[in-house]
């Protein structure tokens, strides 16, 4: 026997007498209680308010190292994508959401406790700063992020290879080019059948997705994810999807003003057997990939009488602006309003034109990588006046995310999720034909009798996309909560796109397929309801500032190009953050505590009358 391995007899002797004596006194000692001291420490465990700020510093702390970590590893996935960058990117995401998921069950220790404004703000927006919520189980964490970062994935390395054209496969850009040029409806079918194949193979990982999300969300105190989204609204879940509803009833009767008027040239031009002329539209004829916005098919429906006399693609063109000078226009723009120039390495680490040696997410976004002053743009532009808008409306992001980074890191986000996405479209708003004169693509301004087109134009991008605005988390709601079950995923989608759009599939779509994840914003679960309340808030915004201005016409030739005193405004709410509930920041820039959708009415007040009048004989709805 090893020398290691003997033992002595008498010490063991010994030491099983002295384990007998403690087992008798500790015995003794429960029987008479627990000492006061014990009682007296049991009650100090109460907790304070001061040990729940000192647990939301410590948390802010952690959670914005993990958000930029997170941020930097996703930057690069979407920009390489591959599968280890994917792979690097699940690991991030998995460890904020891991790491969310404890400090939030942790925070639930000070739920019943009367904190104070900030503090208890912080706590709330803690539970609900991921879009999909991971459980506290391990593997679960791991298997959620690999899923999330897989979907994403493959959107971006989405692509449709024709049948018979080997080697020719076309990327989603190319696709959408397509659709908005080609007049083909057998081509424009064959286009979009293709990019919705990619949809598929996501079905049974999406449906994987929302049971451990939902059982995230369920661990935090939520139903599920859905009602976690509608939480984050400074309302009860109800109440928001009361507004809701309210926004759309006072904008639909103008939406379908535009859906009959629309329809009746597309009946025009391809024929009842085609496009019904008192049904909903074909979603292949609508110039976009999704319907969600209209304008590509502007040749078609323009005006007779409202030519605005110029195409700002055209101008883009004459004047040689490239990809980096269309972004330069945007910065001077909230220059002009009084902000400061982006940071030199913003045009050092953007990203402004699609690589030709591999695969990226091309759909724009706006990034603050370090949560101060690291902002970057990733945007595969294009030369025209579609992604001209889209530059202002990135930018806003920027120009958001730098106005309020010395707010603590939980207030670092805009009032709610639908003020950043409106902010760089009110802007967008100020590219009138007075703002193309002051920047010098235009000699002279239009007269305003020429207005009728810049206005349909307009709606055809702004009005039509408000319904689609709405029913993608109508369905998502839908979804985590069990009321459409995953045997109905895409016959639940098309039964909205109807009911809201007006909207039909081009063929005969079944549960084979899963067309909700064609849609960027499905397979990378980002909330969508955002971009409606953005449509809605960017008319209100640009009402206010045109008021602010001192704008005494039309509210759609209003530009606040050059306005300090509107730019003022608009910076005092955006250095808000996320520090007050939304109305308080609505107010400092409009006066106004609730959304109000009769700015877009009053912007669109002379197309409703035309339209109107285009629509008489004709059935309004479908």
């Amino acid at each position: 026997m090893s020398r290691h391995l003997s033992v002595d007899l008498d010490h063991v002797l010994c030491s099983v007498a002295t384990l007998i004596l403690l087992i008798i006194s500790a015995v003794a000692a429960l029987a008479q209680g627990p000492p006061a001291e014990k009682k007296k420490s049991s009650a100090a465990a109460a907790p304070t308010v001061e040990e729940a700020r000192r647990f939301v510093e410590q948390a802010e702390k952690r959670l914005l190292e993990l958000w930029i970590k997170q941020g930097r590893a996703d930057w690069v996935a979407q920009n390489f994508i591959t599968d280890d960058t994917e792979s690097i990117s699940a690991e991030a995401d998995k460890e904020v959401k891991a790491e969310t998921a404890e400090l939030a069950a942790a925070a639930r220790r000070f739920d019943k406790l009367k904190l104070p404004d900030d503090v208890a703000r912080k706590i709330k927006l803690l539970k609900l700063s991921v879009d999909v919520p991971a459980p506290r189980n391990a593997a679960e964490q791991a298997e959620l992020a690999q899923i999330a970062a897989s979907l994403k994935g493959d959107y971006g390395k989405g692509k449709w290879c024709p049948e018979g054209e080997a080697g020719k496969c076309l990327s989603l850009g190319q696709m959408e080019r397509i659709l908005a040029e080609s007049r083909e409806p057998d081509q424009l079918l064959r286009v979009w059948r293709g990019w919705h194949a990619i949809a598929p193979p996501m079905r049974r990982r999406y449906q994987r997705l929302v049971e451990l999300g939902n059982k995230g969300a369920r661990e935090l105190g939520f139903a599920d994810v859905g009602a976690m989204w509608r939480s984050n609204y400074d309302m009860p879940p109800d109440a928001f999807r009361a507004e809701l509803e309210r926004l759309w009833q006072q904008v639909r009767p103008l939406y379908e003003s535009l859906h009959a008027y629309t329809r009746a040239q597309l009946v025009k031009k391809y024929g009842k057997n085609l496009v019904p002329d008192d049904g909903p539209i074909p979603a292949h004829l609508l110039g976009n990939m999704w319907s969600q916005q209209w304008n590509n098919i502007y040749p078609l429906l323009a005006p007779p009488a409202g030519d605005p006399g110029f195409d700002l693609t055209d101008l883009l063109k004459v004047k040689k602006v490239d990809e980096r000078g269309m972004v330069r226009y945007g910065e001077r723009f909230f220059i002009s309003l009084g902000f400061d120039p982006l940071p030199q390495t913003f045009w050092e680490r953007s990203l402004f034109t699609k690589p030709r040696d591999r695969d990226i997410v091309c759909h724009a976004s706006a990034w603050s990588i370090d949560y101060r002053n690291d902002l970057r743009l990733k945007m595969c532009i294009e030369i025209n006046d579609e992604d001209f808008t889209t530059i202002h409306h990135e930018l806003g992001h920027n120009f958001y995310q730098r106005a309020y980074n010395r707010q603590p890191p939980l207030f670092q986000n805009s009032a709610n999720d639908g003020f950043h996405e409106a902010v760089g479209d009110t802007i967008a708003l100020s590219v009138t034909p007075e703002y193309l004169k002051k920047i010098g693509f235009l000699e002279t301004a239009p007269p305003p009798a020429d207005d009728l087109g810049l206005l349909l134009k307009r709606a055809l991008d702004k009005v039509a996309f408000l319904p689609f605005g709405l029913l993608v988390d109508q369905w998502r709601w839908k979804v985590f909560s069990g009321d459409v079950k995953p045997a109905d995923y895409n016959k639940e989608w098309w039964e909205l796109r109807r009911q809201y759009q007006g909207v039909a599939p081009p063929v005969v779509r079944g549960e084979a397929d899963f067309d909700p994840g064609a849609k960027y914003h499905v397979p990378a679960n980002v909330p969508y309801t955002r971009y409606f309340l953005a449509t809605i808030l960017q008319f209100q915004f640009h009402r206010a500032m045109c008021r602010e201005a001192g704008f005494t016409g039309p509210l759609h030739r209003c530009s606040v190009y050059d306005n300090k005193a509107a730019g003022a405004k608009l910076k005092e709410m955006l250095e808000m953050g996320q520090s007050r509930p939304w109305p308080e920041a609505l107010e400092a820039l409009t006066g106004e505590k609730q959304l109000d959708a009769t700015a877009i009415l009053d912007y669109f007040a002379p197309l409703k009358k035309w339209l109107e009048e285009q629509n008489a004989g004709h059935k309004v709805g479908w």
